[in-house]
């Protein structure tokens, strides 16, 4: 049995995340063996966070023993864990539905929520499963304790991200959500502002943000409050991406954290490609590769990556044969 086949990882994800690196570095070995002239190297550090890990092994358990879970969202942004879930009973729902539901068990993903969420679901009589990430949770109370010390809350994040929409709910929905330095220019910056970032967003991205703020107040409290999980793959990924002749970047499209990072994959090396799975990958892509590297998100599972990496090897073992 190939101890990296997609349940022996869940099996490994699902219970002992301590087991994961040992698991990857096993999956790594399989896949660094070379075909023919071609190397290819499963990055050890990309994958699940524990903050996700914790979300489906906490799915996984109320699946195997009731066979039904709803989800508010997407449990990760990835379509295909997403779909892997809901063939074992996952079913997920927006707000409005979320909204209609009764006498019920909900989960919460790791990207946690604002509080109308949880005053909803007492009223409705609704069983919360609450996997928010302890990292977001941290970073939901020190919004709201800013915002109660009568601070303008300056967030740099994307719109309408299920992260954001929960802390701009600890602010009465208040807070101002920045994307770029360009859209600190607009800002009326009058009276004290804390700034606050999305978990997953780039740090190099958040202090030339903070660069922007401090030209336009006196009175600016900064937070650094990425996930530093997500922070440290960057300086890894740049190490990574530059000892390959291609890179190939697995994650799902809506995953801001994979835009991020395969942006830093990308300034390292101009060969970096995105795909959400291996049906996208294109073979004059890696075709004349020696060396090819897969990496990925935070929301992306290893054994999706494991799917890329036999592709890798298939399509180099044709082109030797042709």
């Amino acid at each position: 049995m190939n101890e990296c086949a997609p349940e022996g990882l869940y099996i490994s994800y699902s219970r002992n995340y301590k087991q994961i690196k040992a698991r990857r570095a096993a999956c790594v070995d399989l896949n660094t063996k070379k075909n023919t002239n071609m190397q290819v190297e499963i990055d050890q550090n990309s994958g699940f966070c524990f903050g996700v890990v914790y979300a489906i092994e906490m799915a996984e358990d109320h699946l195997k023993a009731h066979g039904e879970l709803y989800c508010l969202g997407d449990i990760v942004h990835n379509d295909k864990e997403v779909e892997r879930l809901e063939r074992m009973g996952l079913k997920i729902i927006d707000y409005e539905a979320f909204r209609q539901l009764r006498d019920a068990t909900v989960l919460i993903r790791a990207h946690g929520e604002p509080p109308e969420t949880y005053r909803i679901a007492l009223e409705n009589n609704i069983q919360l499963i609450d996997a928010s990430c302890p990292v977001v949770l941290k970073l939901q109370n020190r919004v709201r304790s800013a915002y109660d010390e009568d601070r303008q809350i300056v967030i740099l994040g994307k719109h309408g991200h299920a992260e954001v929409n929960g802390l701009i709910g600890q602010t009465q929905h208040e807070a101002i959500v920045v994307t770029s330095e360009e859209d600190v220019e607009k800002l009326d910056l009058s009276g004290p502002v804390s700034l606050f970032s999305q978990t997953t967003k780039s740090t190099q991205l958040l202090y030339r943000v903070k660069e922007q703020m401090e030209k336009k107040t006196d009175d600016l409290k900064f937070n650094d409050t990425i996930c530093r999980q997500v922070s440290n793959r960057e300086p890894e990924l740049r190490k990574f991406s530059a000892r390959h002749d291609v890179i190939i970047f697995v994650s799902g499209k809506k995953s801001s954290n994979g835009k991020a990072l395969y942006g830093t994959c990308k300034a390292v090396n101009p060969q970096s490609y995105f795909i959400s799975g291996p049906e996208e990958l294109q073979p004059e892509w890696v075709r004349r590769a020696e060396s090819v590297g897969i990496c990925g998100a935070t929301s992306t599972p290893m054994w999706l990556m494991e799917q890329v990496a036999q592709k890798v090897q298939q399509v180099q073992a044709e082109a030797v044969k042709n």
